[in-house]
């Protein structure tokens, strides 16, 4: 039998439901789909391929989904150092956001696409919400697609200044739609991208706890109608559910379910301070939520209840939160931190394992975006990685998934591949000249920078 490309001999750890590992493997991919995935004796000697890729001493693995991102961030990575949640929104990113432009939001994107490819990341759902008329929208969606990567650009949404948002002390700059107009608005979108497409765009109210309720439900209408899913910011601070609840007197996603807005469209990012209630009912409704550990650390925000959102029966993904609440979009180093947030929590080095971690990050991750990616078998699409393990930091290599999830980093891959299509090899991503966008993208992060305000910001500690 003919496939297009053949990765042979290494060991390829498929991530399906019995977790089968097969050293050495091969995969065999035809067109954008997983031909067959077995043994390198018996895959080897029953295809004959255009191409054939050594994989001895990698491994080869689902690409990666990122459950929750901001590429237009990516041109404030390594500022804003020091803040818990709310002074970084209020002091730091949103300034930054409303400083963005159109053609610095493509941009940011775009290396943010580099950067998630050249890590094994094949699909990211980014929250999008700088600037958000339909036209950046696109732009950023289409920089996403023509970079290799799939996914969703979910349209930020925040609708008018609710007294919660007031009260918390968003800036009147953010809030340039009225509720009719952002769901009219990102309609738009959803028409000219709409399920299906490579990047296709979902419905995003930005933040559960501050912005108007009409607009949640108009979103919740919108994926419903559309078939895709919708995503916002839930619970991710300790206030979130204590402003949501002194304003309308019960607790956020106790609130979903009571308007029948909670399913498996639903996806939260967060989802950090529940209390016991909403985590059962997120289960029953088989909900999404992106736990987010890395950022969640770095912002100082506290630890997802992962165990007891898992046997709820609620779909967990990971992600990366964007290059600037976590400073790389590196998916090894979250399936790391989510097993050492979980056990420094509970105090339990049993608490989870390093198998669930990479589960989390590529096949329940696609099961959340709604992608039938994240695993290796025939039929799959072909959206995987390969990942070298004969460096310094990996050897001498005793078990396969370990060392991928503690002792691998991103800059470890070497080919990534999205849709059947090479898009990282050879250090570089032949769809994008990666030269002249670090160009841009430092010439607009510092012009940016400037003008939001956060000159001080770039000095030297010393200084």
């Amino acid at each position: 039998m003919e496939c297009d490309l053949l990765l042979s001999g290494g060991r390829v750890v498929t991530v399906d439901g019995r977790r089968s590992v097969y050293e050495p493997g091969s995969v065999a991919v035809t067109g954008n789909r997983i031909a067959a995935v077995g043994p390198a004796t018996e895959t080897d000697a029953a295809w004959r391929a255009a191409r054939t890729v050594d994989c001895r001493g990698r491994a080869v693995v689902p690409g990666f989904v990122d459950g929750h991102s901001h590429l237009f961030q990516s041109l404030a990575r390594g500022l804003g150092e020091g803040l818990s949640i709310w002074p970084w929104l209020c002091e730091f990113m949103w300034p930054y956001s409303i400083a963005v432009t159109p053609d610095d939001a493509r941009v940011a994107a775009t290396l943010g696409a580099v950067e998630a490819l050249r890590s094994g990341i094949t699909t990211v759902i980014d929250n999008h919400y700088a600037p958000t008329d339909p036209e950046t929208v696109l732009a950023v969606a289409r920089a996403v697609e023509s970079a290799g990567l799939r996914g969703a650009v979910a349209r930020g949404m925040v609708g008018h200044r609710t007294p919660v948002a007031l009260a918390r002390g968003l800036p009147p700059a953010l809030f340039r739609y009225s509720v009719a107009e952002e769901l009219e608005l990102t309609r738009e979108c959803m028409r000219r991208r709409p399920p299906g497409s490579t990047v296709e765009i979902w419905p995003a109210p930005l933040n559960l706890s501050y912005v108007d309720q009409d607009l949640v439900r108009g979103a919740a209408a919108l994926a419903a109608e559309f078939g895709t899913r919708w995503h916002t910011h839930c619970s991710e601070g300790a206030k979130d559910p204590e402003s949501y609840l002194e304003a309308y007197g019960i607790r956020p996603v106790d609130w979903l379910a009571a308007e029948g807005l909670l399913d498996e469209r639903t996806t939260l990012a967060h989802a950090v301070w529940l209390d016991g209630s909403e985590i059962r009912r997120i289960g029953e409704r088989r909900a999404g939520v992106a736990h987010n550990p890395v950022s969640n650390a770095y912002l100082a925000s506290g630890v997802m209840r992962l165990r007891e959102l898992r046997e709820a029966g609620a779909v967990v993904a990971l992600g990366t939160d964007g290059p600037s609440a976590g400073h790389r979009q590196d998916m090894f180093e979250v399936m790391k931190q989510t097993l050492f947030g979980q056990r420094q929590h509970t105090l339990d080095p049993a608490a989870a394992r390093c198998e669930e971690a990479l589960e989390l990050a590529t096949r329940e991750g696609a099961r959340y975006a709604g992608t039938g990616t994240g695993v290796l078998a025939a039929g799959a699409p072909a959206d995987l990685a390969v990942v070298a393990l004969d460096r310094p930091h990996q050897v001498p290599l005793h078990r396969t998934v370990s060392a991928l999830v503690y002792a691998s980093r991103g800059s470890d891959v070497e080919l990534t591949v999205v849709d059947g299509r090479v898009v990282f090899e050879d250090g570089r991503c032949p769809l994008v000249d990666e030269e002249a966008l670090l160009a841009e993208a430092q010439e607009r992060s510092e012009k940016l920078v400037e003008r939001a305000g956060f000159g001080g910001l770039t000095r030297s500690w010393n200084h």
